[in-house]
């Protein structure tokens, strides 16, 4: 499978286009259609059309390859951790901000090559704007008509009033800790895989993620984020946060522009 083919790029990117614009339909209608799962996590009308789309698209391309998402998480790891190529898939990440209607909802779609993410495509459907990346060719947001590639910002750790990126929904006592480490530090809120993108597009420079995240929520937004020139390590690590593991669920990580320091600083702060 060649993933650095363009034709490939430009199918996944219309089929996210086609599945976020069919979730702001439903975003904008008068029924979300909001039921509750067994966790009591939201789910909604535009989830599962999102998904249908989605797997709809990837099974008209040419290469037949395995899907990892929510719907899919119980696949064997056997079946599974051999697969030389794997598309790993969020059809609604942010459930939780789209019913709050407050637009921070987005549709990710990535390629695994073994355990790394090499291609990743998130799109924003509030603001139809599309960002992506291939490994080794950069990343790229479209908005408003217009192409631009994406820089991460240098930073080190020491400056002072570094933008943080943190979740509505998981600002902790190890968080604030974290925070509390840093030079009067201030935070960003964000849902979703926005809070990669802000960091890519030069917005923020740190992203700690002390709480559960599963890798369909990651996988896309993260090889943007590298190819915009930052990286995600695991917490109290060294190690890039990798994928099509036995266990889904994340380590706790940080995401971050171009750190001018060596990656041990972080945690000596």
């Amino acid at each position: 499978m060649n993933y650095k083919d363009p034709s490939l790029l430009s199918k996944i990117k219309e089929i996210i286009t086609e599945a976020g614009k069919a979730t702001l339909e439903i975003y904008t209608s008068s029924d979300i259609g909001l039921e509750l799962k067994s966790d009591e996590s939201p789910l909604t009308k535009a989830d599962q059309s999102s998904h249908n789309i989605i797997m709809e698209g990837l099974s008209g391309l040419n290469v037949q390859i395995p899907v990892i998402s929510e719907e899919h998480k119980n696949q064997a790891f056997a079946e599974r951790r051999d697969a030389s190529y794997q598309w790993i898939v969020d059809p609604l990440d942010g459930t939780k901000e789209f019913v709050k209607r407050n637009g921070e909802f987005t549709i990710n779609i990535g390629l695994l090559e073994g355990s790394e993410v090499v291609l990743g495509c998130v799109y924003i459907p509030v603001q139809d704007a599309l960002y992506w990346a291939v490994q080794g060719e950069g990343a790229y947001r479209l908005k408003d008509g217009q192409e631009v590639q994406l820089n991460a910002p240098d930073f080190s750790i020491e400056d002072t009033g570094l933008a943080v990126v943190c979740s509505r929904s998981h600002l902790n006592e190890e968080t604030t800790a974290f925070l509390n480490r840093l030079h009067e530090a201030k935070t960003i809120s964000f849902g979703s895989s926005l809070k990669f993108l802000k960091i890519a597009e030069g917005d923020a420079e740190l992203y700690p993620r002390i709480a559960p995240t599963m890798e369909w929520d990651t996988a896309a937004a993260q090889i943007i984020l590298e190819e915009a020139g930052g990286r995600v390590v695991q917490w109290q690590s060294t190690n890039k946060v990798i994928y099509n593991k036995e266990n889904l669920l994340n380590p706790y990580f940080v995401a971050m522009g171009k750190m001018k320091e060596e990656l041990t600083s972080l945690w000596q702060a």
